[in-house]
């Protein structure tokens, strides 16, 4: 809604505006392209006209979506549904994330996992082998393992921690 009211503000037409993505009709000015940036700075988005900035984001989203909000496992790898749903060759992805980002698609995934498991952990709603499965690991080891790696902390530690200091992800 803010975007459309936004472009509408400034007299442009568009295709369509959907998460993400707008598509407008005009070449945008100079002018143009400076106040509608402005204007979606103001609400907290970032105007993105890189392909490649795009595709980045995209793929941010992609996994932010599959750890936080989607409750069924993978039914494939990781790099297959990249590949699938942004019709790009992985390895272009791949390098093109780790040369923007300075981090690999996987070890992104993997913090975002860690992180849902912090919050999973803070709920205290699971114990570690609800956490393990809900978050689809092979094994409740597997899992501690790979947290124990990204925060140098075991999960039992970090339960039990009061006032955790967490990473934030957001700039990542």
């Amino acid at each position: 809604m803010i975007v459309k009211a936004e472009l509408e503000n400034l007299d442009l037409h568009y295709y369509s505006v959907d998460l993400g993505e707008a598509i407008i009709e005009e070449t945008l000015t100079p002018y143009q392209r400076d106040k509608l940036d402005t204007a979606l700075r103001k609400s907290g988005i970032e105007l993105l006209e890189s392909k490649k900035s795009i595709l980045i984001e995209k793929i941010k989203n992609i996994i932010i979506e599959q750890v936080h909000y989607v409750e069924e496992p993978l039914r494939t790898n990781l790099s297959t549904l990249l590949s699938d749903l942004l019709c790009h060759d992985y390895t272009y992805l791949a390098n093109l994330f780790s040369n923007s980002q300075g981090i690999t698609i996987e070890k992104f995934y993997i913090l975002h996992r860690v992180e849902r498991i912090k919050e999973l952990l803070l709920y205290d709603e699971l114990n570690i082998s609800e956490i393990a499965r809900l978050m689809h690991y092979s094994s409740v080891a597997h899992m501690c393992n790979q947290f124990k790696k990204s925060t140098g902390l075991t999960t039992s530690f970090f339960k039990n921690l009061k006032n955790p200091h967490r990473t934030q992800l957001e700039d990542i």
